[in-house]
């Protein structure tokens, strides 16, 4: 069992490897629009999307509470759907979520610009100008996005396992190469020990939504990791008392774990409504 994440230029062909890597592997692709839909169906406001999902958040938007939400329900649905196993997920900084999981794979999938605006073209039936207009728009916004919500470059190689060049790489191969890769480089070992940290991932990430979106608690960046028996707060506020309420409630959803706090406390911060 493995989580094979893709990350992928605008027309370098991302879906187009997906599908025929799951055909090989007999693995499920959860496209971009099942995490979107899974996304907006766990609460987040569909005519919000455009702001957040993988793009380049604006200096209001990326200080808005809605922010936070996006990222903790777009973490959540990827969470729940690699519990699951044997999957493969594009785009939306699923290589960054899953990197400290034994079992996982991370592949970036480029292409020349050349070949990417000729593929535009093509496709869409633009102009030269368009297509190059298009992909400085995309390639923004993803690095963007990748930065604000995971602070992590997406160009920087050694986030994956491997590049492939589908410009001078073929599609039947980009997949035939992965799935080599995949059945080489997953061990049973790694899948016990990756299938342990996504199910501790996936209550951290349940308990942070309760907290945030049943019991409003209003700790800025919220988030939760579970390590050796200690679930473990990190956030922002300027409320003390915030982080023992929350502490309480973490103790009685899991009462399994010690809970502590990493949250900071800084006077005067405020995010935007």
């Amino acid at each position: 069992m493995a989580i094979i994440t893709l990350a992928r230029q605008v027309a370098a062909k991302g879906d187009e490897v997906a599908q025929d890597l799951a055909a090989k592997l007999n693995y499920k692709f959860i496209t971009r629009k099942q995490i979107e839909e899974r996304i907006i169906e766990l609460g987040f406001p569909q005519s919000k999307m455009p702001k957040y999902d993988e793009r380049k958040p604006g200096f209001f938007a990326s200080m808005a509470k809605d922010r936070d939400a996006y990222q903790n329900l777009s973490q959540y649905a990827m969470l729940e759907a690699a519990s699951k196993g044997n999957i493969i997920i594009i785009g939306r900084g699923a290589f960054a979520l899953f990197r400290e999981i034994p079992n996982h794979i991370s592949v970036r999938l480029i292409a020349s610009e050349k070949v990417r605006v000729a593929r535009l073209m093509q496709e869409f039936d633009w102009t030269e100008k368009q297509a190059r207009q298009h992909i400085q728009e995309s390639d923004a916004n993803r690095n963007g996005f990748h930065k604000n919500f995971y602070n992590i470059d997406i160009e920087d190689p050694s986030n994956f396992h491997m590049l492939l060049n589908t410009g001078t790489v073929a599609i039947n191969d980009c997949a035939n190469i992965i799935a080599d890769f995949t059945r080489a480089h997953i061990t049973p070992t790694k899948e016990t020990e990756g299938t342990k940290l996504i199910e501790e991932m996936v209550k951290a990430q349940e308990t942070v939504n309760k907290l945030i979106f049943e019991y409003n608690i209003k700790i800025d960046f919220l988030h939760a990791s579970i390590e050796d028996g200690v679930f473990v707060l990190y956030g922002v506020t300027d409320a003390p008392g915030l982080i023992e309420q929350a502490l309480e409630i973490v103790r009685r959803e899991l009462p399994q774990y010690e809970a502590r706090s990493a949250v900071s406390i800084v006077h005067d911060f405020k995010q935007y409504q």
